[in-house]
């Protein structure tokens, strides 16, 4: 599967609206109508919502490299995120019936990839000691957004296995995604040169 290249999206987007939605359902791939609410099409919203935040954070590490060049590391790695959070989406809002071999969707190789990335970033930060708060910069904050709303994502996707069919793997790059972030927003602030704020119980 690591291997597949996936298949180009062959849709045209004319009509920003269809009405097809006013009783309060979508479709999936496959043309199978569900209820806005139901869980399959929370998890791929959150997903929708996760990759509005990474785009964010991309862009705030974009103008921040301007003075921290350093930081183009991150811009390249958040705009890889944000193309596989919606081949996450893709495999997601289709039935396992209905998955093309060659449709995009998380691989193996896309863990590994993070996991890479994880432990070469934290090879170069110092050890924690206490717990971290979102803060010292608004990349740091905007990245730690970012972990909280894929541990959301994860949860409901674990909620979503227990009633469906879905790819292992997609549980197993959120847990990692999330580890990332968390890297990354510490990483950051040391590439700024900006202070970490530890968690101060007595604060």
């Amino acid at each position: 599967m690591d291997d597949v290249k996936f298949n180009e999206p062959r849709f045209v987007i004319n009509r920003v609206y269809t009405r097809g939605g006013d009783e309060g359902q979508t479709s999936l791939v496959g043309g199978q109508r569900l209820l806005k609410d139901a869980i399959r099409i929370e998890t791929i919203g959150t997903i929708d919502e996760l990759n509005a935040f990474t785009g964010l954070a991309c862009q705030t590490a974009r103008e921040c490299s301007e003075n921290f060049h350093e930081l183009h590391i991150l811009v390249d790695i958040l705009d890889r995120i944000q193309h596989e959070l919606f081949n996450l989406g893709s495999v997601l809002a289709t039935k396992p019936e209905d998955v093309n071999p060659n449709q995009p969707c998380i691989t193996s190789s896309d863990v590994s990839q993070l996991e890479k990335e994880i432990d070469e970033m934290n090879s170069v930060l110092p050890e924690l000691h206490s717990f971290v708060l979102p803060g010292g910069a608004r990349l740091n904050a905007e990245l730690h957004i970012c972990r909280a709303v894929c541990r959301r994502v994860e949860r409901l996707c674990v909620a979503l296995a227990r009633q469906e069919e879905i790819p292992p793997v997609s549980i197993q790059y959120l847990n990692r995604l999330s580890d990332a972030f968390f890297v990354w927003s510490r990483w950051v602030n040391k590439v700024m040169v900006v202070p970490e704020i530890l968690w101060d119980p007595n604060h």
